[in-house]
């Protein structure tokens, strides 16, 4: 017994409607630049150059267990 080629679903439905269905996005899946909130925690570079600013830091001094710092 021979079956049909099967038929794309665009054609099943009609050329009018698009089958793709476009999804929401959830609310916390939002890009950073959304939520403009000051971090509160640095990341070692950051704290590097802020030292370096402040001329706490130089060039040669350990990167291991720097001092605390306070982002601006």
């Amino acid at each position: 017994m021979l079956q049909a080629p099967p038929v794309p679903i665009r054609e099943q439905i009609g050329k009018n409607c698009s089958s793709e269905k476009i999804m929401s996005q959830h609310p916390s899946l939002r890009t950073a630049s959304a939520s403009a909130a000051k971090r509160n925690v640095m990341k070692r570079f950051e704290r590097v150059e802020l030292l370096k600013k402040r001329g706490q830091w130089k060039e040669g001094d350990r990167v291991m267990g720097l001092r605390k710092t306070k982002p601006d």
